[in-house]
């Protein structure tokens, strides 16, 4: 994969528009991340994609799934707030469950049904992020641990957070796989 300097020379997709510069560069940046986490995963076998080869609890099938629920929540929040994020009982048994469920490649998956749920994820939040009036508005955070009570989030604050997300999950993803295989996808 290769990029473009588009400090000097815009690009004819970045338009003169600010606003559509700035979401243009947003989505290419994620649109880049997407790309390593799917290159990481490309190959394997639904069985690989369920191996934990490291201490960490994640497979990589288990990643892809996380991260593709990860954007469409955030996604949501977009446009609903925290009313799109489910009410949970963070000390409950069943939140484990939950987490379990969400981040492993379960016996009924498939790893190339995952990825095209999470295509599908990403052309969702890129259309929206196209079409929303402001990066600039914002909704209040959800309850939940790790949120300042009563905090706030911009649309252009979460798709930062969905770019730092999906990045990180693909550094992760990297290490499994070149545990699992030795292919990396960088180098």
């Amino acid at each position: 994969m290769t990029t473009t300097d588009t400090t000097t020379h815009p690009s004819p997709s970045h338009g003169t528009d600010p606003l559509d510069r700035e979401r243009t560069d947003l989505l290419e940046s994620l649109g880049r991340h997407r790309f390593f986490l799917r290159y990481t995963v490309r190959g394997l076998t639904d069985e690989q994609a369920r191996l934990r080869p490291t201490v960490s609890e994640l497979c990589l099938g288990g990643i892809v799934k996380h991260v593709a629920a990860t954007e469409a929540t955030w996604a949501d929040f977009m446009v609903r707030g925290a009313a799109a994020f489910p009410t949970v009982d963070w000390t409950s048994p069943q939140m484990a469950e939950t987490w379990a469920a969400e981040h492993h490649l379960l016996p009924e998956e498939t790893l190339a049904g995952v990825l095209e749920h999470y295509a599908a994820v990403a052309a969702h939040t890129d259309d929206l992020v196209r079409t929303l009036p402001s990066l600039d508005a914002d909704h209040l955070l959800p309850k939940a641990p790790w949120f300042t009570p009563g905090g706030r989030q911009s649309a252009r604050r979460t798709l930062l957070h969905l770019i730092a997300e999906t990045a990180q999950h693909a550094g992760h993803a990297d290490v499994i796989r070149e545990t699992l295989d030795g292919q990396k996808t960088m180098g």
